[in-house]
């Protein structure tokens, strides 16, 4: 069973995503389109096994190599990202299937209040307000994941304040081994997301300047 979850780990990962994406669009079809609320329940119910099985890949390859493999961090962003910002996306999903399908049928599914919430996401300041929460919290999610990847790699407090103290040395060599990262697909997906949340960043102080 692990051999095989190891040999078509990408496959599985992709096929799930694939079944993952149709689930959400076939339940808002069912749900407004043909008005079937039981049915569409259970492709809500189907996303949130195939996110639960994508985790259980992850889980027993991770205990079968004793590794944490690019498999494994990727699996994990998807799973933190589908309980997170997923579940906000899921509601915009959810509302604009609502406002296409009820345009098609000639009727409001909307409600007051989420005719507000439409509006409101085009006030500026609103937009302005959540940028910078969306920004602090990515920011956050990078600084938990990079103590955790270096209590992978360093055994004591004072090897992180030598790796601290030479920040610049190990990151201008270009090499994990002299890092404190436990692998070098670590060592360089940390070192684009650095470069990702310092874009973030100053997307976010500019346009932020920009508006106020």
């Amino acid at each position: 069973m692990q051999v095989f979850l190891l040999s078509y780990q990408w496959e599985l990962f992709i096929a799930a995503e694939i079944i993952s994406i149709v689930s959400l669009l076939l339940f808002g079809t069912t749900r407004y389109f043909f008005n079937k609320r039981n049915t569409s329940n259970l492709f809500i119910l189907l996303f949130i096994v195939v996110t639960a099985f994508e985790a259980a890949i992850a889980w027993i390859i991770y205990n079968y190599t004793g590794e944490i493999s690019s498999f494994t961090v990727i699996i994990t962003i998807f799973i933190l990202y589908a309980v997170t910002f997923g579940l906000n996306d899921f509601k915009k999903l959810d509302r604009w299937m609502r406002v296409k399908i009820g345009n098609y049928r000639g009727i409001d599914l909307l409600t007051a209040k989420e005719h507000q919430a439409i509006a409101k996401e085009g006030d500026p300041h609103h937009k302005k307000r959540k940028d910078l929460i969306v920004t602090t919290l990515h920011a956050i999610a990078f600084f938990i994941a990079q103590v955790i990847f270096w209590m992978l790699g360093t055994e004591s407090l004072s090897e992180w304040w030598h790796y601290l103290s030479t920040i610049s040395d190990w990151v201008g060599a270009g090499q994990f081994e002299q890092s404190p990262y436990p692998s070098k697909f670590l060592y360089q997906f940390s070192m684009v997301w650095t470069i990702v949340v310092v874009v973030d960043v100053l997307y976010c102080a500019s346009y932020s300047l920009k508006k106020s």
